[in-house]
């Protein structure tokens, strides 16, 4: 009986050592960003851009264009399905309509093989051989 006394005080005794040691650590406050005095907003934002991507070693094939003048949003984009067939879509934005898209599928065009300029020859290096 007492022993089962002493290791039950002994088993508190070291339950209290850790939960002494696992306390809470005072961390002290993450600085808070200032606030933006001032901020500039353009009243009829206006931008466009566009971009073609056509990789012969992937197969990836893709592009879009877009134009933004004040909140009205014009654009396009195009790609090439898996099945081989060429998925365009016409869409628009604007605060009465909402965003309107139209979607066309086709086959892809036929592209023009452009005249590549010739190489210049390079000569070949004789194998070595190791034995």
């Amino acid at each position: 009986m007492q022993i089962t006394f002493i290791c039950l005080a002994m088993v508190a005794v070291m339950e209290c050592a850790l939960l002494r040691a696992a306390a809470p650590v005072a961390v002290a406050p993450a600085p808070v960003a200032p606030a933006l005095l001032h901020t500039e907003v353009d009243p009829h934002p206006q931008y466009a851009f566009a971009y073609n991507v056509q990789d012969a070693l992937t197969g990836d094939s893709k592009s879009q264009q877009e134009v933004r003048d004040g909140d009205v949003v014009k654009g396009s984009y195009s790609v090439v399905d898996a099945d081989g067939s060429l998925r365009t879509v016409f869409y628009t934005a604007d605060p009465i309509n909402g965003f309107n898209a139209v979607v066309q599928r086709g086959p892809v065009p036929v592209a023009v093989a452009r005249p590549v300029a010739p190489v210049a020859p390079v000569a070949a290096v004789p194998a070595r051989v190791f034995g």
